[in-house]
């Protein structure tokens, strides 16, 4: 999981992001950290229920990857809880549909 390249573009220069510990529990909608850009503070949200298996410690001192590379700059990887919440999650497709 990640942020968009249009969150990213939203935001502006990436600065910091506050990630979670392994093996952390959430439930979808809960936050599970932090980005901070130069104008601002937003949190991130779990789209997914599940826990935390591995976090991109590269973006701890890089967080400008993010705006570099939004897609390639996964924050982290989660283990699902309830594997058919991703049927809820937004195509490439709708989700460019809905921000445009």
């Amino acid at each position: 999981m990640g942020i968009t390249d249009f969150a990213q573009k939203e935001l502006g220069d990436i600065v910091f992001l506050d990630i979670p510990s392994l093996n952390k529990k959430y439930e979808v909608g809960d936050v599970f950290g932090t980005v901070e850009a130069v104008k601002t503070v937003s949190d991130l949200y779990m789209p997914v229920s599940g826990v935390i298996i591995e976090v991109n410690k590269i973006l701890v001192d890089q967080p400008e990857l993010v705006n570099q590379q939004p897609y390639e700059s996964w924050v982290i990887k989660v283990k699902m809880a309830i594997p058919q919440e991703d049927n809820s999650l937004l195509s490439a497709e709708k989700y460019k549909n809905m921000v445009s």
